[in-house]
């Protein structure tokens, strides 16, 4: 039996091909900074991004009860900034591609202007309508702010009677009653994105991709993707949803119908 060839040692041989379909743990910027320019297709993603800081939960349940939660972080590691990683997704992407980034309102300012200045095209702002309220002094928070940006020139989504404003539950998944991510987003969600600004077989990113949504949506609709996140345990709950979406798709034949698996 010969050699087994390890991915990505063959000389001149592209990073992008070594770690395509693959969710990566480590270091977003690092790894980003090693991928070719113009090499993706599409940009997804939901980043680590400061949220108001609340003194107590009061009567406010779910990410509120937490310490971590209430001072204005949502994890460990939410302190990259987006002036730090968002010119390396301008690079990376190709010519007249889309760019959607999810935030909230107390960033959304901030956010668009360093989206200018790198050199992108702001399109519009989606709204993603979550159908649960969050508790708050100065009206109850429902929605979340989907930016949506395009590199160079003008490109069409692909279903245009799409509304801006995207009604999907934000229903949250629970092992032992606890959420496997205080943040995930609905693959259904990012699945209306991939749908509009991609076509099979192309390459879609997400680097600060959580619990997967991002890599499943993109699996489902037979696109490629990569993946990154700094958490191996959900860089290993992602792992483990996509192969559930492989397994599913060989059994029907390579079209996958119905969600994935809870």
């Amino acid at each position: 039996m010969g050699k087994q060839r390890v991915i990505g040692e063959g000389r001149g041989e592209r990073m992008i091909e070594s770690i395509r379909n693959q969710v990566l743990c480590g270091n977003a910027l690092n790894i980003l900074k090693k991928i070719e320019k113009e090499s993706i297709d599409l940009f997804v993603s939901d980043p680590p991004y400061k949220v108001t800081s609340r003194g107590s939960a009061g009567n406010s349940g779910g990410m509120l009860q937490k310490k971590i939660n209430r001072s204005g972080n949502v994890f460990n590691y939410n302190d990259i900034e987006i002036d730090v990683w968002l010119p390396e997704i301008y690079r990376i992407l190709k010519e007249g591609s889309h760019c959607y980034i999810m935030t909230n309102h107390k960033n959304i300012h901030h956010y668009l202007n360093i989206a200018e200045k790198v050199g992108f095209h702001f399109i519009k702002n989606l709204i993603w309508n979550k159908g649960n309220k969050i508790m708050g002094q100065c009206y109850m928070s429902q929605f979340e702010y989907v930016i949506f940006l395009r590199k160079g020139k003008h490109k069409k989504i692909n279903f245009c009677g799409t509304a801006d404003i995207l009604d999907i539950p934000n229903k949250k998944t629970k092992v032992d009653g606890k959420n496997i991510h205080d943040t995930e987003k609905p693959v259904e969600l990012m699945e209306i994105l991939i749908k509009n600004s991609s076509s099979e077989g192309d390459l879609v990113m997400d680097c600060f991709c959580g619990v997967g949504a991002v890599p499943i949506a993109s699996k489902k609709l037979n696109r490629n993707f990569i993946g990154i996140d700094l958490e191996q345990e959900y860089v290993n709950i992602s792992r483990s949803r996509i192969e559930y979406i492989k397994i599913a798709k060989k059994r029907i034949g390579g079209s996958f119908i119905g969600d994935e698996k809870k």
